[in-house]
């Protein structure tokens, strides 16, 4: 069994690779006081870096959990989201309201991907 994990630390892996299977860590926005829409496009900008890092792309996502510190951002949020999904690629998909790790942020995800060959 080959695992690969890639932007090591002492806590998490930025990104495990499993059986042709990306695992992302949870992805927040580059800049915590930023509004709902800002901190869902960067958070997203960092999640297609990471993919691209693992060999794969968002129209191969498997599944992602959304988390909001406030469901009254859920609209802003699919407004972002919903243009960034390509057509026809929707993931499998759950948003639950959550306290975040930093109290600033609004939004979180977490991704699981596939490599295609």
């Amino acid at each position: 069994m080959t695992i690969t994990r890639l932007d090591v630390g002492t806590r998490m892996s930025s990104i495990v690779i499993h059986n042709n299977t990306v695992y992302l860590c949870g992805q927040v926005a580059k800049d915590k006081f930023s509004d709902i829409n800002t901190q869902t496009v960067t958070m997203l900008e960092e999640v297609d870096a990471l993919l691209i890092q693992a060999g794969s792309s968002r129209e191969h996502i498997l599944s992602a959990t959304l988390y909001l510190k406030d469901m009254a951002d859920y609209d802003a949020m699919n407004l972002v989201w919903d243009n960034w999904v390509p057509a026809g690629h929707a993931p499998a998909r759950a948003c639950v309201q959550a306290a975040i790790a930093e109290p600033e942020y609004l939004v979180e995800v977490s991704i699981i991907a596939g490599i295609v060959k």
